[in-house]
């Protein structure tokens, strides 16, 4: 049975299973601090959702919802969806994606947007199931770095 909880606290689970998750996701990313991951859980403006195989069991998965306001809407903003390997196609990815909808709506968001590589192919077809529709614009990153 698939559980989808709100992470409340930065413990050692929760810190770990991110550390645990992360390089299936980005192999360059460093695990986050304690510190960095209860500053997502603190913020008024994120969501950490975390999947269990089962209640009380480990955590599988992950997701980031950021939900803001800009002059034209409340929106929202999916990252960081990490689903562990022995989990995939069991129906956790899209259990996290659903609950971060839901949470989107309960705040008033006009829309929830996400990214996600091309060969991701698996997470693509995730999305398009649920009814995300690919947009026609540019992506562009700019990358700020600390002195």
């Amino acid at each position: 049975m698939l559980v989808i909880e709100e992470a409340t606290e930065a413990d050692g689970e929760v810190v770990e299973a991110i550390a645990r998750l992360l390089p299936l996701l980005s192999k360059s990313a460093p695990a986050p601090t304690r510190g960095q991951v209860s500053e997502v859980i603190d913020s008024p403006a994120t969501t950490l959702f975390i999947a269990r195989d089962g209640s009380g069991g480990p955590i599988i998965g992950t997701l980031t919802l950021a939900v803001f306001r800009i002059p034209t809407a409340v929106r929202a903003w999916i990252e960081d969806v990490i689903v562990a390997e022995e989990a995939r196609g069991k129906g956790c990815g899209e259990a996290l994606t659903v609950a971060a909808i839901e949470a989107a709506r309960a705040a008033g968001a006009k829309t929830v947007e996400l990214t996600s590589r091309p060969s991701r192919e698996a997470a693509n077809r995730l999305y398009r199931r649920i009814g995300f529709v690919e947009r026609e614009t540019n992506v562009y990153r700019y990358e700020v770095t600390q002195p």
